[in-house]
């Protein structure tokens, strides 16, 4: 996938459209397309969180392990979601592991690469931490819905 492509991705997806053609072309410098195959592991829990993906194709299982118990699938992402919001906030660390439940195709856009933007172009990070904060609050918000239902199921 060529960098216009990219570009051109990124304009039609809502989650980029408050950027200028100017912004999403240097989001789109730190762009590159990626494929995992279902049943790849595409991050775990403590691994440094160097990319944020923008899911093309495909769905990923974003999970957690419990102490003495099998990994308990806390949310399921799909076409067009993001994927990987701990590259905002230091340590910049994994929370979960991410599994890619079908074929996966995504864009990741390097961490540090969009920090440094931000930090370069202080109105541009303004929006973006503007537009993708909400998006993460509601991740927060539906897995801990599914935690509690895990809890509950487990104590009957």
């Amino acid at each position: 996938m060529t960098r216009i492509e990219i570009e051109a991705l990124l304009a039609d997806h809502p989650d980029f459209h408050q950027f200028t053609a100017a912004e999403r072309a240097r989001l789109a410098a730190w762009a590159r397309e990626e494929r995992y195959p279902a049943g790849t592991t595409i991050f775990n829990e403590e691994d440094p969180a160097d990319t944020v993906f923008l899911l093309l194709e495909g769905d990923v299982a974003v999970q957690n392990a419990l102490p003495g118990g099998p990994p308990v699938i806390i949310e399921t992402l799909h076409t067009g979601d993001m994927l990987g919001w701990a590259w905002l906030v230091p340590p910049f660390r994994r929370m979960s592991d991410a599994i890619a439940q079908t074929d996966v195709r995504a864009v990741g856009l390097d961490a540090a690469g969009v920090r440094a933007l931000c930090n370069a172009h202080p109105e541009m990070g303004y929006r973006l931490f503007q537009n993708w904060l909400p998006h993460l609050v509601q991740r927060f918000r539906s897995q801990r819905l599914q935690i509690l239902d895990v809890y509950s199921e487990r104590s009957r």
